[in-house]
C-alpha cells in the first residue's frame, strides 16, 4: 500500500476532547488522505480511522486499523475486531505528565482544604480551618496502583514533593521514584497505611473490582482514594457506604461506573469528593501527542510492520 492511496478519517467522536479539523492540521504533512466524518456513512473506502469511541458501524466497514486516542480501549469488541481482521493501536503514553499534574491537584486539594474554600467562596461563607484539619504533603504515605506509564506520572511527582511512595504491580521489580513495590496479593499490606491511594491501572478482568469493601476496610479512616483508571476498577457502591460511614476521609474521582455521572448519584452531594469528568489527562497538546503516534503507525502500516500500541 503506498501512502498515496491511503485514506485515514477521523471519526466526529474525537471532538469530545478536541476539534477534528485540529488533528487533520496536526496531520497536514502525512502522505495519506485524511478525511473528517461526520455520520457512519462516511466510512465506505477508508483504510483507517482515528477516533475516541467505538461503533458498531466499524466492524462493518472495510477497515484495516483503528486508532483510539485514549489508552483505555475496554469498549472496544476485541475478539470481533480480529474476527475482521482490523488492527487496534491506543493512546497509551500520551498522558502521563497530564495525569500525574492533576492527581498531584488532587493531593494538595485535599491536604490544604482547597476544595473546601473553593466551596465556601461561592457561598461566602469565610471558615477559618479547625486546627488538625489541614497537614502537608512531605512525608505522607502515597500507595500508586499501576506503575505504567500514568503511575510514574504520578509517582515522579509524588517523590518530588518529599512523599513516601509505595507502587503495587505484577512483578516487583524496582521503578525510579517508587522506594516500594508490591505486588497485588500485597495489596491491601501496600494500601493500609497510606495516607492516599491512587488507581492507575488499566480496566481488565484482573482489576475489574480491585477495590471492593475489603481493599476500603483495610485503608486509614483518614484516607483519600483517587480514581484515574477506570470506573470498573473500583465497587462504586461499596465506596459510597465507606465514604457515608466516614471509613474514609475523601475521594477523587475522574472515572465512574456510567458516564457521564448520573444526576442522582450520592457522589455529587458529598463534601469531601472531588468529582472531575473523565478529564485528567486533558492538555491543549493532546492532538498533537495523537498525531505523533498515528504518524509513526501510517509508516509502519505502508511497510506492514506491526503497529506502535497495537492492541488488537
Amino acid at each position: 500500500m503506498s501512502g498515496d492511496d491511503l485514506e485515514l478519517g477521523i471519526h466526529s467522536s474525537v471532538n469530545v476532547v478536541f476539534p477534528q479539523s485540529l488533528l487533520r492540521d496536526e496531520l497536514d504533512e502525512l502522505a495519506a488522505e485524511v478525511l473528517l466524518l461526520e455520520d457512519e456513512s462516511d466510512l465506505s473506502d477508508l483504510d483507517a480511522l482515528v477516533t475516541f469511541s467505538f461503533e458498531e458501524a466499524f466492524l462493518s466497514a472495510d477497515l484495516e486499523w483503528i486508532h483510539c486516542i485514549l489508552a483505555g480501549v475496554d469498549a472496544f469488541p476485541f475478539e470481533a475486531l480480529e474476527r475482521q481482521e482490523i488492527r487496534l493501536s491506543n493512546s497509551s503514553g500520551v498522558h502521563g505528565d497530564a495525569i500525574g499534574d492533576t492527581v498531584l491537584g488532587y493531593l494538595l486539594q485535599f491536604a490544604r482544604r482547597l476544595h473546601s474554600y473553593r466551596d465556601n467562596e461561592s457561598k461566602r461563607k469565610w471558615r477559618y480551618p479547625d486546627w488538625d484539619e489541614t497537614f502537608t504533603l512531605p512525608g505522607e504515605i502515597v500507595c500508586v496502583v499501576g506503575l505504567g506509564t500514568l503511575g510514574q506520572g504520578v509517582t515522579f511527582r509524588a517523590d518530588a514533593i518529599g512523599m513516601e511512595v509505595r507502587g503495587v504491580r505484577r512483578t516487583p521489580t524496582p521503578v525510579p521514584s517508587v522506594h516500594n513495590v508490591y505486588t497485588p496479593d500485597s495489596l491491601t499490606d501496600a494500601i493500609a497505611d497510606a495516607r492516599f491511594v491512587v488507581l492507575t491501572v488499566p480496566l481488565t478482568s484482573r482489576t475489574e473490582g480491585l477495590i471492593g469493601s475489603d481493599e476500603l476496610d483495610a485503608m486509614r479512616d483518614d484516607a483519600y482514594l483517587i480514581n484515574v483508571a477506570r470506573g470498573g476498577v473500583v465497587d462504586q457502591d461499596a465506596l459510597v457506604r465507606a465514604l457515608d460511614d466516614e471509613r474514609l476521609a475523601g475521594a477523587a474521582l475522574d472515572v465512574f461506573e456510567t458516564e457521564p455521572l448520573p444526576d442522582d448519584s450520592p457522589l455529587w452531594e458529598m463534601e469531601h469528593v472531588i468529582v472531575t469528568p473523565h478529564a485528567a489527562g486533558a492538555t491543549d497538546e493532546y492532538a498533537e501527542r495523537v498525531a505523533a503516534l498515528v504518524r509513526e503507525n501510517v509508516k509502519r502500516m505502508q511497510h506492514g510492520e506491526s503497529l506502535a500500541n497495537q492492541v488488537v
